[in-house]
C-alpha cells in the first residue's frame, strides 16, 4: 500500500500528483483496467452537472491531474465517474459499534490481488475549502473508507445496481462526506438531496457516537440504526432494509456476502456490548467466522483492513489481509 500526503488547493493537489507520476513515467490512463467506451464517456458527461452543483472542487482536482499528466480529462472523468456504476465491484465488509464506552468503526477492503500494488492510503490537507482527512482507496481521487479531522468515519460497500442514473458515485460521495461533514446527521441530510449514480451502503460513525448504515441507490435510500440491545450496525454487499428489497439483485457473485454478514452479526451480538479494539481486530481477521479467508490463488483477497477508534482518536491499519498481518497504529493523522 502506497502512502501519500497531499496539501494545497484541490487543483494544486491534483496537478502536483499528476506531474510527479508523469516525471516517473507513470501515466494513469495506461493502467486503467477496462476500456473507456463511448457508453462510459456519455454517462460521465451526464454526471458532470451534478458534480458542478454539489462538489465542484473534485472537478478541479481531476483537472489538475489531467494537466499534470498531460492527458485527456474526459478519459479521466469517464473512468472515475462510471466507477461503481458500470460495472460495480461487489465486495468489502463494514462494522460500527457505539456502546457508551467505545465508538469503533472497522472495515475490510476485499479486491483483486492483481491490482493490490496500486492501493493507496492518503492524507489530504486543504489550504482552501474542505476538512482534512485520511482515507484508503484501490484507485485515486475517490475514497472507500476514511476519517476526517472531526472524527467522522465512513466506509462503503458496493451493491449490484438494478438501474443507474446521472449522479455522484459511491467513492466520490464518501469523499464528499469526509470533506464537508462533521457529524453523521450532516451526512444523512446531504445524502437525501444529492443525485446518486451507483448502488452501495455507507457505514457511518461520528465522534459523538451516532452510527448508522445507509443503503442507497439512484432510486431510494434507507437508514439502519442500532438499538439498546444491539449497539452496532454492519454492512456487506447486500441490502437488508425492507424498503430496499425492490433494488436487490440476487444470484450475482458477491464474494460470499451472506456468509460475511452472518459472521458480523453473530460476532457483534456477542461482543458489541463490551467491544474493544482487540475484539474488532479479531472479527475483521476472521477469527469468529468467514470474513477475509479468500483463496488468493483465485485472485481475490482482503487487501487492507482498518479500525478507527473514535473515542481515543486512534487509527489502526493492516496493509494486507488481517488474518496474516497484524494491525499497526498510524499516528500521522490527527483527529481533533
Amino acid at each position: 500500500m502506497y502512502h501519500e500526503y497531499f496539501h494545497g488547493t484541490h487543483y494544486e493537489i491534483g496537478f502536483r500528483w499528476g506531474a510527479l507520476l508523469a516525471e516517473r513515467g507513470n501515466f494513469i490512463l495506461d493502467h486503467i483496467g477496462f476500456p473507456i467506451t463511448p457508453e462510459r464517456a456519455a454517462f460521465s458527461d451526464s454526471c458532470i452537472p451534478v458534480y458542478q452543483a454539489y462538489f465542484p472542487e473534485i472537478l478541479e482536482e481531476i483537472r489538475g491531474i489531467s494537466d499534470g499528466q498531460g492527458c485527456d480529462i474526459k478519459a479521466l472523468q469517464a473512468f472515475l465517474f462510471s466507477m461503481y456504476a458500470m460495472p460495480p465491484a461487489c465486495h468489502c465488509s463494514c462494522l460500527a459499534v457505539s456502546n457508551g464506552r467505545q465508538i469503533l468503526f472497522g472495515r475490510n477492503s476485499d479486491f483483486l490481488t492483481e491490482l493490490e500494488t496500486s492501493n493507496m492510503n492518503v492524507i489530504y490537507g486543504f489550504t482552501s475549502s474542505g476538512y482534512s482527512f485520511t482515507g484508503n482507496t484501490t484507485a485515486f481521487v475517490q475514497m472507500e473508507d476514511g476519517v476526517n479531522e472531526h472524527g467522522l468515519a465512513v466506509g462503503l460497500t458496493s451493491v449490484q445496481p438494478v438501474s443507474i442514473r446521472p449522479g455522484m458515485n459511491a467513492g466520490l460521495l464518501l469523499r464528499f462526506f469526509l470533506e464537508t461533514c462533521k457529524t453523521t446527521r450532516e451526512v444523512l441530510e446531504r445524502i437525501q438531496n444529492i443525485p446518486i449514480s451507483s448502488a452501495q451502503t455507507f457505514t457511518i460513525a461520528d465522534a459523538a457516537g451516532e452510527i448508522v448504515v445507509v443503503e442507497c441507490c439512484s432510486d431510494g435510500a434507507a437508514f439502519l440504526r442500532p438499538s439498546d440491545r444491539q449497539p452496532y450496525v454492519c454492512a456487506v454487499n447486500q441490502y437488508h432494509a425492507a424498503a430496499m428489497e425492490p433494488f436487490r439483485s440476487p444470484g450475482i457473485d458477491d464474494w460470499q456476502a451472506g456468509a460475511r454478514y452472518e459472521t458480523l452479526v453473530k460476532a457483534l451480538d456477542r461482543f458489541a456490548g463490551e467491544m474493544t479494539v482487540g475484539n474488532a481486530a479479531d472479527i475483521l481477521s476472521g477469527r469468529h467466522g468467514f470474513l477475509c479467508q479468500y483463496d488468493r490463488k483465485a485472485g481475490r483477497d482482503t487487501v487492507w483492513s482498518v479500525i478507527y477508534d473514535l473515542k481515543k482518536k486512534v487509527i489502526f491499519r493492516v496493509g494486507g489481509n488481517p488474518s496474516r498481518h497484524a494491525f499497526q497504529q498510524d499516528s500521522r493523522f490527527r483527529i481533533l
